[in-house]
Parts: structure tokens; sequence; C-alpha cells
């Protein structure tokens, strides 16, 4: 792992950036320095990305004040800075959004999305010592090299973006995130939360959407009463858009 001083003009205060070797996983990385196992402690505010041609990969690690059940709501903020991130690179006729919860779709393709680790046996009314959200986009090569994507996947570099790098689009996050943070310090959900469904999928026959105390996505549908249930921990786990396997967006 390198700190590059050089690259670090381009994060905000309170970042702490460390670039990774091309093949190192951030992710991994960020967790093990949040618990002091790898090559030392890495608090609050050290963002761990890598830089690979074909993929953006980063992850923040953070410290929450909250019990579990409310700091992994912090998930949401990471989502929207990802997709601002996004959006400042996109070709603005282009449409950004999510499907639940952290899938990351532009223009209706699969480009990328987020995750979170929390520590391992901390109960939900217990404030973690660590959380690290973690970031992929793709970004481009794979067809290049012959490799097929099936049609709901795409790249930063199929659809036209403007040039990109890593560490100028992890440092674009880490702004937009700090943002959220500090929304999320004054207001809580009040603000990131609506941010975060206006980018959510719809289906055809919901009416409304909202965001529990303990992040479970609340569906109202046309001729149900009550509303429908969608276990924010279980899709968390889940996570759908991503392959452990390949350690990259599915695809």
């Amino acid at each position: 792992m390198d700190d590059f001083s050089g690259e670090s003009l381009h994060f905000p205060p309170l970042i702490t950036p460390h670039r990774l070797r091309e093949r190192q996983d951030a992710f991994a990385e960020a967790v093990k320095g949040a618990r002091g196992t790898g090559d030392g402690y890495h608090g609050a505010g050290s963002l761990f990305y890598v830089g690979r041609f074909e993929l953006i990969e980063f992850a923040l690690v953070l410290e929450p004040e909250e019990p579990l059940r409310i700091a992994r709501k912090i998930f949401y903020a990471g989502m929207n800075a990802l997709a601002d991130a996004l959006s400042v690179l996109s070709p603005p006729e282009k449409s950004i959004t999510f499907r639940y919860p952290g899938s990351l779709y532009f223009d209706g393709a699969r480009v990328g999305g987020g995750r979170l680790a929390v520590p391992e046996g901390c109960s939900e009314n217990e404030t973690p010592e660590w959380l690290v959200f973690g970031g992929m986009v793709r970004a481009g090569g794979v067809r290049d090299l012959g490799a097929g994507l099936g049609p709901e996947i795409t790249t930063l570099d199929d659809e036209g973006f403007d040039a990109w790098n890593p560490p100028e689009f992890a440092a674009s996050f880490a702004r937009n995130f700090l943002v959220g943070a500090d929304s999320w310090g004054e207001r809580g959900m009040a603000t990131i939360g609506p941010d975060y469904l206006s980018r959510l999928e719809k289906g055809a026959r919901e009416t409304r959407r909202g965001i529990d105390e303990n992040g479970d996505l609340l569906i109202h549908e046309t001729g149900r009463e009550g509303a429908k249930r969608v276990s924010f921990i279980d899709e968390l786990r889940r996570a759908e858009w991503f392959d452990p396997l390949l350690n990259e967006p599915r695809g």
C-alpha cells in the first residue's frame, strides 16, 4: 500500500487516501485497517482505492457514534455520494438509479454498486467500533478485451463518460460523502432518505416509499393494505450486484 502525497491534494480535509496496488482489494484492506490487523490501524476517514483500467474501487472507514441499528443507515449516504460522483462525469441526459439497496445503474444498465462491512458479533444496540462503505464502478476495457457483457451491464467507457481516473473519482465520492455526513449529523435521514429514494427504481404498482428506523424499505402499493417491508440487513448481506468470486460487479 502506498500513500501518494501528491494525490492527496485531490482529497478533502478529514480524508486520508491510501492508494493500493492494482490487484489489491480496497474493501478488504479497509476492513483490515479498521480492525488494525493489516499494516496498522487506519481510523475514520481512511479511504483506500485501487486504480485499474477496467474498474474503479474504493472503501472508506467510518467510526459511528450511534448504535448499529441506526448507524448502518449511513449506507444510504454512501450510495448518494457514489451516484453524485458519477453524475459529475455523466452525460446530462442519462439517468443514474439504484436497485435496492446497493446496485448502481446508469441509463438502465448496471454499472456498479455499494457494500457495507460491520464488525462481526456487533449487536444492533451496540455502537460499532467501525463501519466500512465500499464502492465499485465498472470503468471500461471489458469489451475491448473481447469479453461479453449482458445487455443490462455497462461501463463508463461504453456510455461516453468524460475523462476519469481513480483518484479523482474517489476524491469526488469523498467530497459528496462528507456533505452527506454533515447532513446526517444535523438532520439524520431527513435529507439522505429522500435523496436516495428519488433515485430508487419504482415498481408499477408503487404509490409511496419510505425508509424505516432500522433501515428497512417500506413500499406502499395500489390495492395492498399496509406497507410491504424489504429487509435492509438481508439485502445488504446478499449484495446481489457483486460477484465475490471475481471481486467485481456481476456481468
